[in-house]
């Protein structure tokens, strides 16, 4: 089931918003196949391990991160070739919430002789198909707010320089998420501030050279529409999908937006500020299932206070800056009683360098 996991993690972003899924074929204590989800509307990991099986799969046993699923959608149902390939065990790491599947894969395999078991590494595979497992019961994006600080709380000097705060590596692991996630989500601030393009330039693993990384939808809130049309987002909008999500901005600007590529979406207004509820709505709608929110101090504030975060990435430096003034990750009018903090739960702390990682759920 490891190795499922590691073949699974290859798929990540290229099959959303479909899940991360790997399979393995043993037979007789030999792996005969091995297969991933490799791309959206492609062979599923079951599948593909079938197809690369080296003898008769007849006897097997196959280990599934992911509930073998029973419909017909852009493929077959892989429950169908497992049976016909007449493999006598079924391993699976956790069962598809998926209304179309949600335990009748594991079901149909069972009323036709197969042994099933459920559950090998269950909170691993849950953990890597977190993106999907809520995107498919809530149908709204998985955010995560993402922030690099110092020591003692700043993402950047007092004079607004903010390059760079962590090391190589850490921001290495930013474009790892970028490529992992479907969306990358700024305001305006950030975007005026920075002229940033958003996109990522992940080097491809040791294990799989060939594997390219893929560019994040980008999205700026930008209420009354004052992103230029000369920016390196709205410039480089025809190579890469660009959503501006605004509430009053002059029509001239959004025609201006959308000549250059944009897409411009005139958003619900929440204090004369993009709804973001209804923009991740819309998002969900569009079947982007995962969003990066990686701006200022104002956008995470108005992104906790909306209630659309379910992760957390602090990169925190050993470093210490100060300054009074000096932003820090999360702005706003801030709570006003220590008791309302939002905590995270089930945390990780990871090295990344001379950096730490600290990620949780709220």
């Amino acid at each position: 089931m490891r190795r499922a996991l590691a073949l699974a993690e290859r798929g990540a972003g290229h099959v959303d918003p479909n899940p991360l899924v790997g399979a393995v074929l043993v037979k007789r204590g030999r792996v005969i196949g091995e297969g991933w989800h490799k791309q959206c509307g492609g062979l599923h990991a079951e599948r593909n391990a079938l197809k690369a099986r080296t003898e008769s799969a007849c006897g097997a046993t196959l280990y599934v991160t992911l509930e073998p699923c029973c419909h017909y959608g852009r493929t077959p149902p892989c429950t169908e070739a497992i049976l016909e390939h007449k493999i006598a065990r079924v391993v699976v790491g956790c069962l598809d919430p998926n209304e179309k599947v949600a335990g009748k894969g594991v079901q149909i395999l069972r009323a036709h002789g197969v042994a099933v078991d459920v559950g090998v590494l269950e909170a691993e595979c849950r953990r890597q198909n977190e993106v999907f497992m809520h995107y498919i019961t809530t149908k709204r994006p998985f955010c995560v707010l993402k922030y690099a600080m110092t020591l003692d709380g700043k993402i950047a000097a007092h004079t607004g320089d903010s390059r760079w705060v962590t090391g190589e590596r850490a921001r290495e692991h930013v474009h790892e998420t970028r490529n992992r996630l479907r969306a990358i989500l700024v305001g305006i601030g950030t975007a005026l501030a920075d002229d940033p393009q958003l996109t990522c330039r992940m080097k491809p693993p040791a294990d799989d050279p060939t594997r390219l990384s893929r560019d994040p939808v980008r999205i700026v809130c930008d209420s009354h529409l004052r992103l230029p049309p000369d920016s390196k987002l709205a410039r480089t909008a025809r190579a890469v999908p660009l959503i501006v999500a605004h509430v009053d901005g002059a029509p001239e600007k959004a025609a201006a937006l959308e000549a250059a590529g944009a897409s411009v979406w005139q958003c619900a207004a929440k204090q004369g500020r993009v709804d973001l509820n209804d923009l991740m709505q819309r998002l969900g709608e569009a079947q982007i299932n995962s969003v990066l929110i990686e701006g200022g101090g104002a956008l995470h504030w108005a992104a906790l206070e909306a209630g659309i975060v379910q992760k957390v990435q602090a990169y925190i430096a050993p470093k210490l800056i100060g300054g009074a003034d000096a932003k820090t990750p999360v702005g706003g009018a801030g709570f006003a009683r220590m008791a309302d903090a939002q905590a995270l739960h089930d945390t990780r702390l990871t090295p990344l360098g001379d950096d730490l990682l600290w990620e949780g759920y709220l």
